[in-house]
């Protein structure tokens, strides 16, 4: 599986964003593709996760209720929405892939996309 982030930029404080990621390659129904981040000096965080089949979604605890993820079967496309964005939501966001949906150890990583909130 290989993966594709964008859509990243600067949104104010309360603002939405949504960022996305192609997929292609081996895609199947037990593909998971997962959205994690990382800001400067902290660790990688789980942010999101959908099943290619089925799209069941599990969800980091910091963005419930903020963020949604979906997925575009017709397009190979996983999007990230979020809002009510906050200062503390900055960071670098990477989509990523595994089979079977969980909150770590994926093994397909895409390039980044860089999310900047402004207060």
């Amino acid at each position: 599986v290989q993966l594709q982030a964008s859509g990243g930029g600067l949104v104010q404080a309360g603002g939405s964003l949504s960022v996305s990621c192609a997929a292609s390659g081996l895609i199947l129904p037990n593909t998971a593709v997962g959205w994690f981040r990382q800001a400067p000096g902290k660790e990688r965080e789980f942010v999101a996760g959908i099943m290619w089949g089925g799209g069941n979604t599990l969800y980091g605890d910091s963005v419930k209720g903020r963020f949604a993820i979906s997925r575009d079967m017709a397009k190979n496309t996983v999007y990230l929405q979020m809002n009510r964005l906050q200062p503390e939501d900055t960071a670098v966001y990477y989509c990523a892939g595994r089979y079977n949906l969980a909150k770590s150890e994926y093994g397909y990583w895409g390039q980044g996309t860089l999310v900047t909130v402004s207060s």
